[in-house]
């Protein structure tokens, strides 16, 4: 089995190597190609995603991807390499698990699914600047993109607790959460072992803070699943520890939840949980469940011997393991 591997900026230079390093280690005979893509790339050749990467890709059984830069103005020419992938992919499914690990900065008893739809809403890039005091974004939600996010959403469940959790405004949004909402409950009804309900976005955000337990799968928009999906990392540790994958008809990439993370960039102190817990989601994808278990079963024993890198520590007089510490720790669980 091949594997794309793109560090991309920052963090993800650090982070993905040491998932590899995990991987490897496991020797179930995975072959390993590096591609480059990220904003480091676009300043040195133009190119954000060369075409190279994409051809790399699409060859591969999987790929693990690190994180990429996000400028916060406007560079012409320049388009986040992931989001070109979710949509040259068509990588419809974003999944991010949120589950309960070992240690005080962890909520108890956590076991949901965030299932966000990853190639339209706001993130379609329409955006127009209609005058010097006013631009456009414009947001596009649409019936075929709805129902294949519900029907992931909805089988999902079916293999956990069985209940669904539709998050919407469509309260506000009449015509876009409106058909987002609208063709969730008709796949609800192709399931009638699985409990669907609804809730507000906004209700929702404050849900996960108060009684996150109570949630099994989450099925909600692009940008919503965004949101919703980094509030909940807070609740196991953070971004740090936080794993997700992008899922398509033919292809999937996998990815750490957090960013390229410039501020600690180079430091060599990045907590690389969350991109080895993807490398565990990326394997369940193969079908090697024996191996994803090995890995997650690794990584829950370094939390429980108290192994923590700096992200993770409460006690402000302890600066934590650095990620080639933690890398160690977690090969020797192995």
């Amino acid at each position: 089995m091949r594997i794309c591997t793109i560090p991309g900026d920052g963090v993800g230079q650090e982070v993905i190597p040491a998932a590899v390093r995990v991987l490897d280690a496991l020797q179930i005979g995975l072959e390993f190609l590096h591609a480059d893509a990220g904003f480091e790339h676009f300043q040195k050749t133009g190119d954000a995603i060369p075409e190279t990467t994409l051809e790399t890709v699409r060859a591969c059984d999987a790929t693990l991807f690190g994180a990429t830069a996000s400028p916060l103005t406007r560079v012409e020419g320049y388009r986040s390499p992931i989001l070109a992938l979710r949509q040259a992919l068509d990588l419809y499914a974003n999944l991010r698990p949120i589950q309960s690990l070992p240690g005080a900065f962890s909520r108890l008893n956590l076991d949901m699914l965030i299932v966000r739809e990853n190639t339209e809403d706001l993130y379609v890039g329409r955006e127009r600047v209609e005058n010097d005091d006013a631009a456009i974004a414009e947001r596009v939600i649409t019936r075929r993109a709805s129902e294949r996010i519900a029907r992931i959403a909805f089988e999902s469940a079916g293999c956990r607790r069985k209940r669904v959790t539709i998050v919407h405004k469509a309260n506000v949004l009449k015509m876009t959460d409106g058909l987002f909402r609208e063709t969730c409950f008709q796949v609800a009804r192709e399931f009638s072992n699985v409990r669907a309900d609804e809730m507000l976005v906004d209700a929702m955000a404050m849900r996960l803070v108060t009684n996150p337990q109570d949630y099994d799968v989450i099925v909600t928009t692009n940008l919503f699943g965004d949101i919703l999906s980094d509030e909940a990392s807070a609740l196991i540790g953070g971004l740090g520890v936080a794993p997700s994958g992008n899922i398509g008809v033919t292809n999937a990439v996998f990815e750490p939840v957090h960013g390229s993370a410039p501020d600690i960039a180079g430091k060599g102190i990045a907590n690389p949980i969350g991109a080895i817990l993807s490398a565990a989601m990326l394997l369940d994808y193969l079908k090697q469940s024996e191996a994803a278990t090995r890995v997650r079963r690794a990584v829950q024993r370094v939390l429980e011997f108290g192994t923590l890198t700096r992200d993770l520590v409460s006690d402000l007089g302890h600066a934590g393991v650095t990620t080639e510490e933690m890398t160690r720790a977690i090969l020797q669980q192995l």
